[in-house]
């Protein structure tokens, strides 16, 4: 039986700590976060984004804007704090809506690199690739925080990421690396899926398909990762992996809820702390 990783006590033990840094910096971290149109999932993540901040004295910004308000006017909205000192990070909830001629990629280079608190912009994500950060992608840096905290050493270890994406899949990989992991990066077109998994001391999986990792894919002992946020035919939260089965063979696993989630949202006051202090406000 799988020691089961509780993503929700941790966050609550780093969210302490960070309060108590900001307690003590001479002016409070500012986050402005933008929210485009109206999808329900990104409103009920920006809520809770705003109740911890507020649980950590960090001041939030909200800026929640009609899916018509545009490219123009968001680039705007954006170089204006990118030039307010009472903002140290800034974070633009994504998707943004379709239909609207919204360009991501152009908006994520808009954003000023030292308030890049997600870790998207390409500046950001050569110092990751190097080595020498300030931000890490939260859900990532979630996750190493998580593999800490449970005395989960991925040194020497085999290390499969199953996903390929810039947010999470990449970035995964790439701090798993660092930390002197021999690491697999398997995606759709990967032959041989099971095969690959099964070899992995460290399994993390971050696709969004239900019941993608089944425990005939995992091996003995091994520490499962399950990034995905899904909903099942039922509606009911869940992940990629099938955790009833799993957690028999597992040594470590992250439930869904309660696993990565909270731990991505506590890394990114992480990076906002890190940015006001960046900025001088020590």
């Amino acid at each position: 039986m799988a020691i089961i990783i509780d993503g929700k006590a941790l966050a609550a033990k780093c969210k302490e700590e960070i309060r108590q840094q900001v307690a003590s910096l001479k002016r409070r971290p500012g986050l402005a976060v933008i929210l485009v149109g109206n999808n329900p999932a990104s409103r009920v993540y920006v809520t809770s984004k705003e109740k911890d901040c507020a649980e950590c004295g960090i001041y939030s910004e909200e800026y929640a804007l009609p899916a018509e308000f545009g490219q123009e006017a968001l680039l705007e909205l954006i170089d204006t704090l990118n030039h307010n000192a009472e903002i140290d990070g800034i974070l633009v909830q994504l998707p943004l809506p379709k239909g609207y001629d919204y360009d991501e990629q152009e908006v994520l280079l808009s954003i000023d690199p030292r308030k890049d608190v997600d870790a998207f912009h390409p500046y950001n994500v050569g110092r990751i690739m190097i080595g020498d950060y300030t931000f890490l992608p939260c859900t990532p840096a979630g996750v190493m925080e998580m593999l800490d905290a449970y005395g989960i050493d991925p040194a020497g270890k085999k290390c499969v990421v199953v996903g390929r994406s810039n947010i999470v899949g990449k970035p995964q990989a790439m701090l798993l690396l660092h930390r002197h992991g021999t690491v697999t990066i398997c995606h759709s077109r990967t032959p041989e899926l099971a095969a690959v998994t099964r070899e992995a001391d460290i399994l993390v999986s971050a696709v969004g398909k239900t019941g993608l990792i089944t425990a005939d894919m995992v091996k003995e002992g091994a520490a499962v990762i399950d990034v995905a946020m899904n909903r099942d035919e039922n509606g009911k939260l869940c992940g990629d992996v099938d955790f009833q089965a799993v957690k028999e063979k597992a040594g470590w696993i992250t439930p869904v809820p309660g696993g990565c989630g909270p731990m991505t949202r506590v890394m990114l006051l992480r990076n906002t702390l890190s940015a006001a202090l960046a900025n001088g406000k020590g």
